[in-house]
């Protein structure tokens, strides 16, 4: 019999700074009491994310309060990402139950972490020990998502500790100096993809108000914008065709990008705000990615194998697009390991070129990007190497070389807001956190809402400042 119930089990210790943490399960079992039918006598607790599948959420206890982090989950993965740990069992939850990565927590890393004497304002020792006590490359022993919420959580915990905002902490760990930079935002307003049951095979398709005087200006831009679209795909394609994907974008039944590409173009001419609103992209091409050929027709299960193109044709038919279109950014437009392909349209394209599946927010895998001068972009997310300190690495290194680093959610997200404090933190100046609908997405946002009103104007708005674009700096990190 199964039910929902909760039960916190708290492991506390007398540092300096007593931790405890409590992580729930995302799923709750009820075992019922053979011998006294009616009665439980055993409890595990679980939070879900955004698109109904259970996530690790964990609580760390300081003399300061309780400080909570849950972890958010991609759909459309890159094989280089740390590992997410899953229970793999079908009868629960088809397999992606976490009760695994929940029992790492409480069990192994929470002892653990008890009997270091590390205290919470020591970020970079606690993340360094947690990787050497899981000591796997990729954080499979003990799970990439059981690590992320607790490094999170210290995060949060040792701002309180500080008596400061996250975000100045966490500038703080990466050595910024204020006046912080707040980030335009991509708004993902059009899903194809892993992410929407049409024909379109670009996964998403961005508004970026690079032209607001605030993050304020952006997110009215951004939701007259959006609501504007809504109205532009309902007269075309009916009102089914504006239910909204996992990120609060619309799925419409489009023959191709080029379709959606007139759509936001339409969109923005009739809210008023041409010259004001740029066009990203995220492509996720190594999800068509078939026997060396890019499939656009890949939803279709009989799809014809004479009409996949090469790299340099899929890379011609962007140039085309970027002459067309206001587009200044292009995620992951080939496979994660067609790094000839990458090479050969960053050289070309003139714009930012990000990557994704390519980089995985890996130091190692940036490295290698930067050699082979694969992209010039970097889409950070945290969950896919797995610590704070370890993102914080990778977009500096990133920047090191004039890149532009866009902080990013992922497809099934949770209502915390590392992020938002994280992307201020670093001054990148690009987040991507979904359409500005659904309050997992939107929460972010007020996040960055409540910061610019809390530095009462001893911020800037980063519009197109944290752009790179071909061999050019972003101008947040010139030379």
């Amino acid at each position: 019999m199964i039910r929902l119930f909760r039960l916190r089990k708290y492991l506390t210790s007398n540092l300096h700074h007593p931790i405890a943490f409590s992580t729930l399960l995302h799923h709750y079992v009820h075992h019922q009491d053979s011998r006294s039918p009616g009665k439980s006598h055993l409890f595990t607790a679980a939070i879900f994310d955004s698109r109904g599948n259970p996530t690790v959420e964990v609580d760390l206890y300081t003399e300061k309060g309780r400080f909570r982090a849950a972890v958010p989950s991609g759909a459309s993965t890159g094989v280089h990402e740390a590992v997410e740990l899953r229970d793999g069992d079908k009868s629960a939850y088809v397999g992606k139950g976490v009760i695994n990565a929940v029992a790492n927590v409480n069990d192994t890393i929470a002892p653990a972490l008890i009997q270091s004497d590390l205290k919470v304002t020591q970020q970079k020792e606690i993340d360094d020990f947690l990787i050497k006590l899981d000591g796997t490359p990729n954080k499979g022993k003990l799970g990439a998502n059981a690590i992320l919420g607790v490094s999170i959580a210290v995060a949060d915990a040792a701002a309180a500790e500080k008596g400061v905002p996250l975000y100045q902490h966490l500038a703080e760990l990466a050595g910024v100096k204020p006046p912080y930079v707040l980030p335009t935002p991509a708004f993902n307003v059009i899903n194809g993809g892993s992410h929407a049951g049409n024909k379109l095979a670009f996964q998403e398709f961005m508004l970026l108000p690079t032209g607001a005087s605030s993050f304020t200006e952006a997110m009215k831009i951004g939701t007259e914008t959006y609501h504007t679209l809504k109205k532009v795909i309902s007269a075309k394609y009916g009102i089914d065709a504006v239910n909204v994907g996992d990120e609060g974008g619309f799925a419409p039944n489009v023959s191709g990008a080029e379709e959606s590409l007139e759509l936001l173009t339409e969109a923005i001419r009739k809210a008023g705000y041409e010259g004001k609103i740029k066009i990203a992209l995220d492509v996720a091409s190594s999800e068509f990615y078939k026997e060396g050929k890019y499939d656009l027709d890949f939803k279709n299960p009989n799809s014809d194998p004479t009409k996949w193109i090469s790299g340099v044709q899929l890379a011609d038919l962007y140039i085309g697009y970027i002459n067309k279109y206001p587009i200044v950014s292009i995620e992951d437009p080939f496979d994660q390991d067609d790094w000839e392909a990458w090479s050969h349209f960053t050289a070309k394209a003139g714009i930012q070129i990000v990557g994704d599946d390519l980089t995985v927010t890996n130091p190692l895998r940036i490295k290698t990007a930067i050699e082979k001068k694969a992209c010039n972009g970097l889409l950070l997310k945290v969950n896919q190497i797995g610590t704070i300190s370890e993102s914080i690495q990778a977009a500096q290194l990133a920047q090191s070389d004039g890149w532009g680093v866009m902080t990013s959610h992922r497809s099934g997200e949770t209502e915390n807001t590392l992020i938002a404090d994280l992307v201020v933190a670093l001054g990148a100046g690009q987040i991507k956190t979904g359409a500005p609908a659904r309050s997992e997405r939107v929460a972010k946002y007020n996040a960055l809402l409540r910061i610019e009103e809390e530095l009462a104007g001893n911020s800037s708005y980063a519009g197109e400042r944290g752009l790179s674009a071909g061999s050019t700096w972003p101008a947040l990190i010139q030379k």
